[in-house]
């Protein structure tokens, strides 16, 4: 039986860290919760013209405490403005309201939201910059709470921290950053030995394409799943994550079954910007087709289900004269090719660490 491993660069890894779970919380008063969060997303939007101008850390702390007096609360909205600046330059749009606020070991987990464990529920305070900490039960299904007790007793012996962000879309929502390792010591299943195969995943909007090769390069098995539908015009967004994330589950489930012992994605998280093409309805599956969300659950389900996980940097497995030569020699379309790109990069990285 084999445990899981995540193989890549060290920036790789950094992007997955944590899992975020998420739970409904009723809090004891409501108009409290908002005005914390319209102050928040407020200094979220001032923080984006500081980030524009290229201000310092503490010099932006410094100006939106004026906004939000809880320097953690500040720090907080300043880095997640320059997060946002990054991905998206000056186009950046605040339309919704939240609160958010970094996690640290030192500061017993979270400095300015908190919870404890019970028998059914979860208890969540949140900081108040103008008062008193404002309570809430949050609820995030039975089978959290073990793993909700070891972080809250990892994070009281300050060995870990925890993120923790509450939205508003529908309802208040909770959502918190679990460490990785915690959150596949309590939810991953042992795998057994399968034949050293090499699966290579490439994700799109309106199909997964699959290649399984062996440790020679040779190829084992192809295989696509497709949710076309997916791409039409007024689709649920909903419906589509659901499809998508079912044929990911579905395409692990296959290969389990087949001896493949590692899968290898693309590390999307390398590239910057998104690629648009001349064609008005590529473009319309491109901005509908989130697709490092699709990338994070699909390493997070294969390492919960006992693959090890290869990184692969993505240059060269869409457009390059080799992409070109492996669809020509070998009758692929671009996306099986890409596919097939993919896992003899996943097969040269494990090489190269043996």
């Amino acid at each position: 039986m084999m445990r899981s491993k995540l193989i890549g660069s060290k920036e790789s890894i950094e992007n997955f860290q944590f899992v975020t779970i998420n739970g409904k919380v009723e809090f004891e008063n409501v108009e409290r919760i908002s005005r914390i969060a319209y102050y928040y997303s407020k200094a979220v939007k001032a923080g984006i013209n500081l980030a524009l101008k290229g201000v310092s850390l503490n010099d932006a702390v410094k100006e939106l405490y004026k906004i939000i007096p809880y320097a953690f609360y500040a720090e907080t909205a300043y880095k997640q403005a320059l997060a946002l600046v990054e991905n998206k330059g000056s186009k950046v749009e605040i339309r919704k309201k939240w609160i958010a606020c970094r996690g640290s070991k030192g500061d017993n987990g979270n400095r300015g939201i908190k919870f404890h464990v019970f028998q059914d529920h979860v208890e969540v305070r949140v900081k108040d910059p103008w008062g008193k900490w404002v309570h809430g039960k949050a609820y995030f299904g039975r089978k959290y709470l073990p793993l909700l007790s070891e972080l809250k007793e990892l994070s009281r012996r300050k060995e870990e921290g925890y993120g923790a962000v509450i939205s508003f879309k529908h309802y208040p929502m909770i959502h918190l950053q679990i460490p990785l390792w915690l959150y596949l010591k309590h939810f991953s299943s042992l795998k057994p030995n399968g034949y050293g195969l090499f699966a290579g995943f490439d994700l799109n909007s309106d199909r997964l394409n699959v290649v399984v090769i062996n440790k020679d390069g040779e190829i084992i098995a192809k295989k696509t799943w497709w949710y076309s539908d997916v791409t039409r015009p007024g689709f649920p967004k909903g419906k589509a994550r659901a499809l998508r994330l079912n044929a990911l589950s579905e395409s692990l489930n296959f290969l389990s079954r087949i001896g493949v012992d590692y899968v290898a994605f693309e590390d999307l998280f390398l590239v910057k910007n998104r690629r648009f093409t001349r064609s008005k309805s590529g473009n319309r599956k491109v901005l509908r087709f989130a697709k490092r969300q699709m990338l994070t659950h699909g390493v997070i389900k294969a390492l919960r289900l006992g693959f090890n996980v290869v990184l692969v940097n993505p240059k060269g497995t869409t457009n390059s004269e080799y992409h070109d030569k492996i669809m020509r020699e070998k009758g692929f379309d671009r996306h099986t090719a890409s596919a097939y790109l993919i896992a003899l990069k996943g097969l040269e990285v494990i090489k190269n660490n043996e």
